[in-house]
């Protein structure tokens, strides 16, 4: 029984019946992926629930498939299927890094790309990561996780770990990307706010032929030392009127982690509003 105003009722039968259809495909719909489309209709948006599922990414894993919970994830999919370099901007939680994995295990299974390459600054592999024992690849480890997190969570550890042994998943700091080429490749640098100019330009001339970049990146999180420039800053100015690179902003309503998640991100730059204001 639905009751209240026409339009939203109609909305509010729309609504379930594409929620109820979702369901009987086989994927069940979690309470964040509920709310999130009722407050989109509310603020009336013309949502489809279905729309969003229908741009589903099949991955090797237990889930089947990786689906895109908002309007915005859903243009960041395609934006990667439509550009070779596309940035994605935003805070936590708004599914940067998660759905480019996503789609370079895709662009593997379907054999677009012969590799992955994922790509993460070490902000502190310098003098200070030093005392830690062991070689360079066990030092950068910790700064590596995330990415591991990301793959493992969709594809099998046993056969992801046997792709990272023969070098066809690569995980790797930024530092191990100078001097090389990159061809036939679906390649990740995540974090890329961590960048420095120099690092930045460096990394997108390593795209070869038939090879594809996500560029990840919050700008309100940079970790460089005070006085460097983040060369994620500096390269959407750059490269903005470049037609056939993409730039995708998030906000934290493509938040779609935990709903505490979204809440801290508006408590943040609520203060960070207030503590700019002050100071002016």
């Amino acid at each position: 029984m639905i009751q209240g105003e026409d339009g939203l009722a109609e909305k509010a039968e729309k609504l379930i019946q594409e929620i109820r259809e979702v369901n009987r495909n086989g994927y069940i719909l979690k309470p964040e992926d509920i709310i999130y489309a009722a407050k989109a209709l509310s603020e009336g948006k013309d949502i489809s629930v279905k729309g969003l599922f229908h741009g589903s990414i099949p991955v090797s894993s237990k889930k089947r498939f990786i689906i895109p919970k908002t309007e915005n994830q859903k243009h960041y999919i395609d934006a990667i299927n439509a550009y070779d370099i596309v940035f994605g901007i935003g805070p936590a939680g708004t599914g940067k890094t998660y759905l480019a994995m996503a789609m370079a295990i895709n662009s593997f299974l379907t054999k677009q790309v012969s590799r992955i390459v994922l790509v993460r600054p070490a902000v502190e592999a310098g003098e200070k990561l030093g005392f830690l024992p062991g070689d360079i690849a066990e030092k950068v480890s910790p700064y590596l996780r995330p990415l591991y997190d990301a793959l493992f969570d969709m594809m099998d550890i046993d056969k992801s770990s046997k792709l990272i042994e023969r070098g066809i998943i690569e995980i790797a700091p930024l530092a191990f990307m100078r001097g090389r080429t990159l061809n036939d490749s679906f390649i990740i640098l995540d974090e890329a706010q961590n960048t420095t100019s120099e690092q930045m330009k460096m990394y997108l001339t390593r795209l070869g032929f038939g090879s594809k970049t996500v560029i990840t990146g919050d700008i309100t999180q940079i970790d460089l030392p005070a006085g460097k420039t983040s060369g994620l800053v500096e390269v959407m100015r750059i490269l903005k009127d470049v037609e056939d690179i993409k730039i995708i902003y998030f906000s934290e309503r493509d938040v779609v982690r935990h709903r505490l998640v979204q809440e801290i991100v508006r408590a943040y730059d609520r203060y960070e509003k207030r503590d700019t204001e002050e100071q002016h």
